[in-house]
């Protein structure tokens, strides 16, 4: 009984994108239903362990692409007259059927993300475009100060594919404007150092570079630069206060001010910080355009 209630609910969670094929099912279930998807089948056998890390993943697949994709699954020993009339010489084997016929295929148990572009491709790129719309979605929602909503959407993609280097770097700017550079940091060790030169990547070095070390108490620092506004390394330590808070507005005018006040201090370390909060914004942000704007005025006047 229970077995039985299992495989309703399974039917009812897929709503029939997974199914098990044969011989007097594959015209509908394969050649028919691939007009209006994706269907891809999966030869396979009871003995095959490699079948049985395979099967889970092309069925979280299908059922991530929501409808545009679907399965049958073909165990050859029930139906050795049509693995024979395809082909199959060994499992697991899977074929993929679009428009009534087979137009592409592979053998053996490739890893997911291998899997996953297969089906992207044959679908003209959709899971890459659903991808790179959700990643514009997160950065919005991150810019808008919605950590939670951003990091829920990086969490999505990163469920589907593990090492995306982009939904890493904005999960990790996440943590760190949520208080937890720790976890922040732990998000950046696991980007390959060969990538960190993209701008999302350099975001996240950016702003862990300017939360590290930074004075936390921002009353105390505010009087000092109210008691002495030239107080060129308050200014520095409140910017640097600021910007670990994620107000980077009030911490790029005091440094705006700071180089009016005296732009080659300390090694320009006022205008050094600003490029690292442009780094962190990212360049399409409004404040980075208006930023540069105000920073090229005082620099070349």
């Amino acid at each position: 009984m229970t077995n039985t209630m299992e495989a309703i609910t399974l039917e009812n969670k897929t709503n029939g994108l997974i199914k098990d094929g044969s011989i007097p099912t594959f015209v509908q279930d394969v050649l028919e239903a691939s007009k209006t998807a994706l269907v891809l089948v999966d030869f396979w056998a009871t003995w095959c362990g490699p079948c049985k890390q395979l099967t889970p993943v092309l069925e979280k697949i299908v059922r991530d692409f929501g409808g545009k994709v679907k399965l049958v699954k073909i165990d050859i020993d029930q139906n050795k007259q049509l693995a024979a009339q395809l082909g199959v010489q060994s499992v697991p084997m899977v074929y993929a059927f679009q428009d009534g016929q087979p137009v592409d295929a592979f053998m053996g148990a490739i890893p997911e993300r291998e899997l996953r572009a297969f089906v992207d491709r044959l679908l003209g790129g959709e899971g890459k475009q659903n991808t790179e719309d959700t990643l514009k979605a997160a950065k919005t929602e991150l810019d808008a100060g919605n950590v939670a909503g951003a990091a829920m959407l990086y969490q999505q993609i990163l469920s589907n594919d593990a090492e995306n280097t982009l939904a890493l770097a904005g999960l990790g700017l996440c943590f760190l404007k949520s208080g937890d550079a720790a976890r922040a940091q732990d998000i950046l060790n696991k980007i390959p150092e060969k990538l960190w030169h993209l701008p999302d990547v350099m975001a996240l070095i950016a702003a862990l570079e300017l939360s590290s070390g930074a004075n936390n108490d921002t009353a105390a620092l505010e009087q000092k630069v109210k008691q002495n506004p030239k107080d060129q390394q308050a200014r520095l330590d409140l910017a640097c206060a600021y910007a670990a808070a994620n107000k980077m507005e009030p911490a790029i005018e005091i440094l705006l001010q700071s180089i009016k006040f005296d732009r080659k201090w300390n090694e320009e370390a006022a205008r050094q910080k600003i490029v690292k909060i442009l780094d962190t914004l990212g360049f399409d942000h409004p404040l980075a355009g208006d930023t540069r704007r105000k920073l090229s005025s005082i620099l070349f006047s």
